[in-house]
């Protein structure tokens, strides 16, 4: 779009159709003899400044506004007869896109350095997007467009995001202590950021209406430490945690191990409620609790529940322990005396004997050894 150029009449206006021009200068190369009475028309999301003889004469708003040069149709160009017929009573006309230009990318482009209270140095990579738009139109065109054509929003982002990574480096250094706080602080962060490049934009007659962060990313390893960081604070004891994934593993692989497996899975199974009496009453008294439960099978010399009837590793019968009533240690089957006081064993209960089939049970038995009918 530019200048109709008539004789008598000028009619200036401007669109953008790339959507991406934030100022247009008409004419778009050298400057014009923009004549007295041309017609300007600005739209609703426009401001025009005019420049004659060189400064900004005045700023209009939208609606059609009649301009005024020394510029006199017909007469101007006979006197400027000694300029080569050029007038130079120059004027430009500067349309200015007042619209929001919303998605701008800014970014890393290399790494930035962060000191991480429990990490250390750390290199962070962080991307977001940004929008702008230009409230004073004549401190634009002066800060940043001067006398360019054409001024698109390619031409100032480079810049810009430049402006915001430096900012984004100072705000972590003073409001983020380490990486490990990072998570649900990106609407913090951004806004924080974004107060802080407000000042920057604003000498450039621009408003910063919105920026957003989009990732902040350390280098994989600091994200690993990260991430264990995060599963060490959801497991408060690391002991039982430890305890508990080993019972599971060798349950799993007891239930996989055919017969010797299912031994193996049966004596597990047994042993369970100690390992969770242990859980549930602190990791040390959990594992002397355990291990207080145990005993030997007399048979296989496998550890075994102390109360277990049958060893779940071989099967074989269990005695249960008699324990002497004066120093309260434990007696071997049938012992009359205590081994460490001498005092008298009591007496133990009768053997019971099965009705069905005859074979002699241990005393406490509830089914038969050999039959395995019901006892009693």
């Amino acid at each position: 779009m530019g200048v109709n150029n008539v004789i008598l009449l000028e009619n200036l206006e401007w669109f953008d159709e790339s959507g991406r021009e934030m100022l247009h200068r008409l004419p778009e190369q050298g400057s014009g003899e923009i004549k007295f009475g041309a017609q300007l028309t600005v739209r609703e999301s426009q401001a025009a400044v005019l420049f004659y003889k060189g400064k900004a004469c005045d700023a209009y708003g939208p609606g059609r506004h009649t301009l005024k040069t020394g510029n006199i149709p017909i007469l101007t160009k006979i006197l400027s007869a000694p300029w080569g017929l050029i007038s130079p009573l120059r004027a430009e006309v500067f349309f200015v896109n007042l619209k929001t230009f919303a998605d701008l990318k800014w970014g890393t482009r290399d790494p930035v350095a962060f000191r991480d209270a429990e990490l250390g140095l750390v290199r962070l990579r962080a991307h977001g997007v940004f929008n702008i738009r230009i409230v004073q139109p004549l401190l634009f065109i002066n800060t940043l467009a001067g006398t360019m054509g054409r001024y698109t929003t390619e031409e100032i982002e480079d810049y810009l995001r430049q402006v915001i990574v430096s900012r984004f480096n100072d705000y972590l250094g003073d409001h983020l202590r380490s990486l490990v706080d990072l998570p649900g602080r990106f609407d913090e962060i951004a806004e924080g950021l974004r107060r802080r490049v407000v000042e920057d934009f604003t000498r450039f007659g621009l408003a910063l209406t919105g920026l957003y962060v989009t990732s902040i990313t350390p280098p994989a390893e600091v994200q690993q430490a990260i991430d264990d960081h995060s599963r060490m604070s959801v497991i408060k004891d690391m002991d039982k945690f430890v305890r508990m994934k080993a019972a599971m593993a060798m349950e799993k692989a007891a239930s996989a191990g055919g017969e010797a497996g299912a031994g193996l899975g049966l004596g597990l199974g047994m042993m369970m409620p100690a390992m969770f009496a242990g859980l549930q009453t602190g990791s040390g008294q959990g594992v002397a609790a355990a291990r207080a439960m145990e005993t030997t099978c007399q048979e296989c010399a496998h550890p075994i529940p102390a109360n277990a009837r049958f060893c779940p590793f071989c099967g074989h019968q269990q005695v249960l322990s008699q324990q002497c009533t004066n120093c309260g240690k434990n007696l071997t089957p049938n012992a009359a005396f205590c081994p460490r006081c001498g005092h008298a064993a009591e007496e133990r209960p009768s053997e019971i004997v099965c009705t069905q089939c005859q074979a002699v049970n241990l005393p406490g038995a509830v089914f038969c050894n050999q039959c395995g009918d019901r006892l009693g």
